[in-house]
């Protein structure tokens, strides 16, 4: 069997493909597989059409060609072709700035994508009942992203006194201003991973908050931080998914993490549910966590469960039935 993965382009970041070179890694021993980056990161007329045109280009008319995320519209240089499509969330329209982006968003990103791929997956099953809703296409499927296998059990100590905090990203959405108000007066150390904007190097000076800040990390020594940490923090306003949450279940930390859809679906009964709007919910949050050690032990244990949920070799099996099932069909 023969897969080709269409990946946008690298300059937009390499989330996507961390989890997608994940599952690829894992179907290359059984299949032959390719990848390619497409060219162009803008989103204007004539960066589509360079895109799609790239996708034609390279797509494998007698295999599987899977467009791995974000990109949805290089669906349109698969016609013809077995295609799988892998939506992650529906940020293009919930971020869209004005009516007539969300309508050009739904329909590029999403309804037209949607018509022409052979076979739609979603890594959640929020995201799954989100694009039902706006494009009535109900054969989808679910497929959760996979952890990577470098991931392992580290357990240590909890360090009661003043533990260590984890917090992976900085952007808007992992509200971070919220977490420092919450942290204020508890004896932590503050670990965050991403650059901070002025607003909250201020706001964590005012609010008297030990921490570090950490970029440009490697993917082990990210996993480094998750060893030395006590609580990994993900108190976020939205998600696709939640990675850090599965990547603390497998090292073996307790996480605190919001209480929305998708991180309860992902988390299950592996972490401790705040409402992110709330700071008094975080602060009392991370208050108990501290100081209940059957609380975080019972965590740990129903964490290091959880991660099986989404071992690359489960993972990757099931998109190998899809392709399989695919080529058969």
């Amino acid at each position: 069997m023969r897969v080709t993965y269409f990946y946008r382009s690298l300059n937009c970041g390499f989330s996507i493909k961390k989890v997608m070179s994940t599952i690829s890694d894992e179907v290359s021993k059984s299949s032959d597989v390719r990848s390619y980056y497409i060219p162009a990161h803008c989103a204007d007329l004539l960066s589509v059409i360079k895109n799609i045109w790239y996708v034609f280009k390279h797509r494998d008319r007698h295999g599987i060609n899977h467009v791995t995320g974000d990109v949805h519209y290089c669906i349109l240089g698969l016609v013809g072709c077995k295609s799988v499509l892998t939506i992650h969330d529906l940020g293009h329209i919930d971020f869209a700035r004005n009516p007539i982006n969300r309508f050009i968003m739904i329909w590029l990103w999403y309804k037209i994508p949607l018509f022409f791929a052979t076979k739609v997956v979603c890594i959640s099953e929020h995201t799954r009942n989100e694009l039902i809703k706006i494009t009535k296409r109900k054969d989808i499927d679910v497929i959760y992203n996979a952890i990577d296998p470098s991931f392992t059990k580290n357990l240590k100590q909890f360090n009661i006194q003043r533990p260590q905090i984890l917090q992976i990203g900085t952007v808007w959405n992992k509200n971070i201003s919220r977490l420092i108000e919450a942290l204020k007066s508890i004896q932590c150390h503050l670990v965050i991973i991403g650059e901070l904007d002025k607003e909250l190097s201020i706001l964590l000076k005012e609010n008297n908050i030990s921490y570090s800040v950490k970029i440009n990390l490697t993917d082990s020594e990210i996993i480094e931080e998750y060893k030395r940490c006590d609580i990994v923090s993900f108190c976020s306003l939205y998600e696709g998914f939640g990675m850090p949450i599965i990547e603390a279940n497998a090292v073996g930390r307790c996480v605190i993490t919001s209480d929305i859809s998708p991180t309860t679906e992902i988390a299950n009964n592996a972490a401790l549910f705040v409402d992110p709007h709330d700071v008094d919910s975080i602060r009392n949050g991370f208050v108990k966590l501290i100081s209940d050690e059957n609380l975080r032990e019972s965590l740990i244990n129903n964490g290091l469960t959880n991660r099986l949920r989404f071992s690359s070799v489960n993972i990757s099996k099931s998109y190998v039935q899809l392709y399989s099932k695919l080529l058969n069909a």
